[in-house]
């Protein structure tokens, strides 16, 4: 039987909500790291299976779920966050995976606040964590370029909850890194729009990049 307190040291309940690139690779890392996994989704029914993945609707994965990730279009959230309820995510630990992109492909908030903070003020009463945004999909489910573990900068104001998340990044294979209070958000936000530049702007360096960090 599972403990009734989130333990970053035990395996996790985690939903995703959205599955596409992002939450189907996250989904199959965190499944191989023995994490049971849900989806959420509009259309349960019509979703392709991932092996040992359940899927429900948005609001039943955020209610069964530990930890809940948005891995959604930056558009689709107040929509996303509508269909589950705020009571389902309340205490709950809310990964923001999310793209602050807007319309035009640039950055969608930014400096004074980030979509993350936004978020927050959405759903109040839940553990608002920034991580992943940073990563591209293909990296998601192992974490590592070329066998090197990728930096995983992981922001929020709850301790346990960020450290939960941090757990999550280590088990996917990931670096994970403390990256500080939720309003670092800010510059986690602009780093992932300068590693889409490298990927598909001028240096076409392709979605199989990401950041490394070295410790003196």
């Amino acid at each position: 039987m599972r403990r009734a307190a989130l333990d970053p040291g035990d395996f996790m309940k985690v939903g995703i909500i959205g599955t596409g690139n992002v939450g189907r690779a996250l989904a199959a890392g965190l499944v191989r790291g023995k994490h049971q996994v849900t989806f959420g989704s509009r259309n349960p029914s019509r979703v392709e299976r991932v092996e040992g993945v359940d899927v429900g609707s948005r609001k039943e994965a955020a209610t069964w779920a530990e930890v809940v990730i948005l891995a959604v279009p930056f558009s689709a959230i107040h929509d996303t966050v509508q269909a589950i309820g705020p009571n389902a995510l309340n205490r709950k630990v809310l990964v923001d995976a999310t793209n602050a992109i807007g319309p035009a492909y640039d950055l969608a908030v930014g400096h004074t606040t980030s979509g993350a903070e936004e978020l927050a003020k959405l759903v109040p009463g839940a553990r608002v964590v920034k991580a992943f945004n940073t990563v591209f999909a293909p990296l998601m489910s192992a974490g590592t370029v070329r066998g090197e573990p990728v930096a995983l900068p992981v922001a929020g104001d709850d301790p346990a909850a960020k450290e939960a998340v941090i757990q999550l990044g280590r088990d996917l294979g990931f670096d994970p890194v403390d990256a500080g209070p939720l309003k670092n958000a800010r510059y986690l936000e602009p780093l992932a729009m300068w590693m889409i530049y490298l990927a598909y702007g001028g240096p076409k360096m392709g979605p199989g990049i990401g950041l490394k960090l070295l410790r003196g």
